[in-house]
Formats: C-alpha cells, structure tokens, sequence
C-alpha cells in the first residue's frame, strides 16, 4: 500500500528536514516521492507536526520485578479486559497489553526494558511477546554473578571475559548489558548494607569500580552500540553526587551510559543535608563528550520502586508508602519492590526540580535522555506533563509555586530560562535513542526508515497534544487515531545475536552443571519458546 501523509510540518533533525511537506510510505518503510504521485490512502496532517516514531531506552514493563509490583498493590490497578490467548501470564491490573497501548497512544514505538535477569530472560520475552503495538529490547545484567565476579578474581583473559558477555547477550536475546550497583548485590549477601565505587566485593576481591571498568571494555571491543548502560552505587544517597562524579570521570574516553542521574544529583548542603548538585554535574557532563546520561524524572504522585539493586530497596523500606515491601535475594542481583508517594514536600519538591535542572543545563539533547525510569520516578503516562514542563518555564514556575520554598532556594531551576523546541525534542526523543542502540532504520523520516510515525495536532496545551497523538504509524500500519487504539499488532523484541564461543559455552555446561546440578540448557531457549511469529528482529554490532 502507498500512504501519502500531507501537509504536516516535519520535524526530523537527522536528515535536516523542518517545515511543511509530504511523507510517503510504501508499506513498512518511508520512500520518496513516487513519480506518479497517487497514493492508495491520504492522511491529512495540516495543522499538525510530523516526527518520527518516539523511542524509551529506560522503562521497567517486562520481568519478574514488574509482575511482583503488581501483586504487592493490586489496589493500584483496576481490572482490565481479557488479554489474547497466544501467550499464558497474568494480564492482572496495569496490563502489559494496555502497556503497549499507551505508549503508542502517546506517539512511542519503541520501548526498552532495561534490567533483564539473564536467568530469567524467557520469563521477561514471554511478558514482552504480550505487549502490542511497540517494539521492544533488553538489557541483560552482569555485575554480580559469581561466574564473571570469579573471572575479575582469577584475572581471567579480557578475551574471555569477552566471549562471556558476548554469550550472556547472545543467549538472552538482549539489545545491551547493564550492570546494577556492581558488586553490591554480591556484598549484600555477605551482610554488607553499603556500597562505593572503590569497596571491594568480600569473597572476590575486587572493587566496584574493577567490574564497570571490565564490563565497559568488553561491551566497548565487542561492538554492542548501546555503551554500557551504569546504575551507579549510593542510588538516592545524600551526596550521592560525588559516586557519579567518579563514575564519569572513570570512563576515560570510552562511551559509558549513566542511567537515571536524578536519583544521583544529591548534595549535603542545607539544614537537612539535602541539595541540589544538578549544577554540578551537568557541568561535568557538558564537558564528558563520551558519555551520555537519562534522567529519571520524578513526578508527584504514587508509583511504586522496582529495582534490581537489592541493596538500596534493603535501606529504602522503611519509607515505603504504603507500608508493605518485597525484598528478594537471589543469585546475581536479587532486588526490591518499594511503593512510594512523591510528595510536594521539602524532598519531593527538591527531587523533582533536580531532574529538571539536569535537562535544562545539559546543553546537548543528543546525549541526555527522556525517562521517568518507569515506574519508579513517575509512570510514563506522565511523559505528556514533562513535555509540558520541559517546554514552558511558565509551566514550571506554576508547578514550583505549589512546591516546598526550602527545597527551591537550593535549587536553580527557577533561574532557568531554557524551554525545549520541537526540535530539540525531536533528537532527545527519536534521533538520539535511536543512534545510541545502534538502531538505523528508525529515529528519522528519510527514505528506507521503518515507517514509525508520529502525528501530533498543534495547540497549546503541550500535555495534551503529546498525550493523545492525532496518528500513529507502526511499520507503515495506522495504529493509532485521534488519540485511540485504530489497529492491534505484535512488534519484536529487537537483539544482537553475536556468535557463542564454543570454548566458552562448554566452560559454562561445566560450571551450571557443577553450580546448579543443572544443564545449561535450562537456562536457554529456543525462538520458538515466543509464540509469536517472528518474535525477534537482530540488529547488527558495530564492526
């Protein structure tokens, strides 16, 4: 089928497009304009902005964290209509089909879960195989299981190290690693409660710092695109600031991705101990061009903490809100689930304006990311009331007016007068996302990109013209109109497939079988263990 989308103002930084114009698709991909010029179908986008499908690099909606945040608060989720039969977990509450559905409604096409136990990646794939619409990846963790702990130990080859990971990717399905609070989770079970960038894993022998530095090798030398993906040590600790300044400082000019910063920008300044240091390090991430960071967003409101760091959920439960917590150890990170409620309080109110700050004083949209870290900043669904923050200091001072006044003074964001363009948006939500997972045939509108595409009518109430996309195109299929659901259909889960080493794969027979009492093959699985057709689409790793 030949789409003609007419008249829209496009807004694609890639390929330096801007202003009013037509887009032609030819079934999945976007193409130019054919000589003929008669379309089977014309959508009529004047009044409207035109841009690439929308991408999230750090969202919790798939896994065994997620699917145990639901049982322990059922009362936050309504009852929700039976889900297809292609696939058998729950579809209690927040389902992971209505997942699907709101993230297209809002224009997004792609959506990456960013902790995958590699032990339970089948678990995690069922559970994205259910989500409609979107297209999904993973990032598989390492850090703290035994087996790559006892390679740093025994100074095992960097080749080795190499094929381990390149397996673990491999095998997993996943799109990246990730490494959780490295070496902590390891501590944890040896009673350790806290954790720094130079403390040394009991047992092991080695520092935290030892592991990051012999993960971002490995990911950097194997090709993955996507860098390293760092959840720091001393997540949510006053002066936290100073673990984050080392950690990128310890990059030394290899790409080193740092995720959710907000929940790391926390000074000891103040009677209670408790400042902004967005300042700071925004300054030291303007002039760290290897790195690239997200957010983390805090919104007021109830969500819930999901995290693999097991550690820092231990020391936050005594703040849960309500009162109930899961803490759950286990082999490699464990981790926690932790409801909370962000208030307009002193630390509320502070946290809230952090993650601002770091969006406004990153000069360069290309290399700070849109997250709430979903769920545990804010829900997505309040992606459309960032926009709106993001764009309009008017906005912003509305909101800071119903805040804390002590948590304000020590912030600067009342003295930032940046408001995000179109375009600027354009790349931190498309164009950069995109070129940081190494994913080439989306985050742009020129021809041979995958048709995701996002209509918005212009207004100006930004929240609501982001919340409620007027179309939404996914592989050339219109899946969304005026704000609903038009069309259901399964996406991928996108992967790297670098080749096992068989050296390494016969090491790792022997280990899970002297381990576990297991075959490896337990902790494996088919394509066909998705039922679904064509579950996985490869991307390729850098030469």
């Amino acid at each position: 089928m030949l789409t003609k989308i007419a008249g829209g103002e496009i807004i694609d930084p890639v390929n330096g497009r801007f202003g009013k114009g037509d887009l032609w698709i030819r079934d999945e991909q976007i193409v130019e304009p054919p000589a003929g010029g008669d379309a089977d179908r014309t959508i009529d986008a004047s009044g409207c902005f035109v841009m690439a499908g929308a991408i999230d690099i750090h969202s919790h909606i798939g896994g065994g964290n997620v699917n145990t945040a639901r049982l322990l608060l059922p009362e936050q989720h309504a009852a929700h209509m039976a889900r297809p039969a292609a696939t058998p977990l729950s579809n209690a509450g927040w389902s992971t089909f209505e997942t699907g559905c709101l993230y297209a409604k809002m224009g997004f096409t792609t959506v990456v879960e960013p902790a995958m136990s590699p032990g339970a990646a089948l678990h995690t794939h069922l559970e994205l195989a259910d989500i409609p619409i979107i297209d999904k990846a993973t990032l598989a963790i390492l850090g703290n299981d035994d087996f790559l702990l006892s390679m740093i130990r025994d100074s095992s080859s960097q080749q080795m190290i190499e094929d381990y990971v390149a397996w673990t990717v491999g095998s997993t399905r996943a799109l990246g690693v990730k490494v959780i609070n490295a070496g902590a989770a390891a501590a944890f079970k040896e009673n350790v409660r806290t954790f720094a960038l130079d403390d040394v894993v009991p047992t092991y022998g080695v520092s935290s710092r030892k592991i990051v530095k012999t993960l971002q090798a490995a990911v950097d030398r194997l090709g993955i695109p996507h860098p390293l993906h760092v959840h720091c040590n001393n997540l949510g600790a006053p002066g936290a600031a100073d673990t984050a300044a080392a950690t990128i400082s310890a990059s030394e000019g290899v790409p080193l991705h740092l995720a959710h910063l907000q929940f790391y920008s926390y000074g000891t300044e103040g009677k209670r101990k408790f400042s902004s240091a967005a300042a700071r390090l925004a300054e030291l991430i303007n002039t760290t061009p290897q790195v690239t960071i997200d957010i983390g967003q805090v919104m007021f409101g109830q969500t819930v903490t999901i995290s693999s760091d097991v550690m820092r959920q231990f020391s936050a439960r005594g703040s849960a809100s309500p009162k109930k917590t899961v803490i759950h150890d286990g082999d490699g990170n464990g981790g926690g689930i932790v409801p909370y409620r962000y208030r307009q309080d002193f630390y509320g109110t502070m946290q809230w304006a952090i993650g601002l700050e770091l969006f406004l004083l990153i000069d360069d949209p290309w290399r700070v990311f849109f997250t709430t870290d979903h769920p545990n900043g804010a829900p997505f669904t309040a992606y459309p009331a960032l926009f709106e923050l993001l764009m309009s200091r008017d906005a912003r001072d509305e909101m800071s007016a119903g805040g804390s006044n002590g948590a304000m003074a020590l912030s600067t964001l009342s003295s930032i007068a940046r408001e995000y363009t179109l375009e600027e948006i354009a790349v931190m939500t498309r164009a950069a996302p995109a070129k940081l997972l190494g994913l080439d045939d989306r985050g742009h509108l020129g021809p041979g990109a995958l048709a995701d595409i996002s209509i918005y009518r212009k207004g100006k109430d930004i929240a609501k013209m982001f919340g409620a996309a007027a179309f939404v195109f996914k592989n050339g299929d219109l899946v969304v109109k005026d704000g609903e659901i038009s069309h259901y259909r399964w996406g991928r889960a996108l992967r790297l497939n670098p080749p096992p080493d068989k050296a390494m794969v016969r090491r790792l027979r022997e280990y899970h079988e002297r381990r576990y009492g297991l075959s490896l093959d337990w902790f494996t699985f088919p394509d066909s263990a998705v039922a679904r057709e064509q579950p996985f689409g490869e991307v390729a790793c850098r030469s």
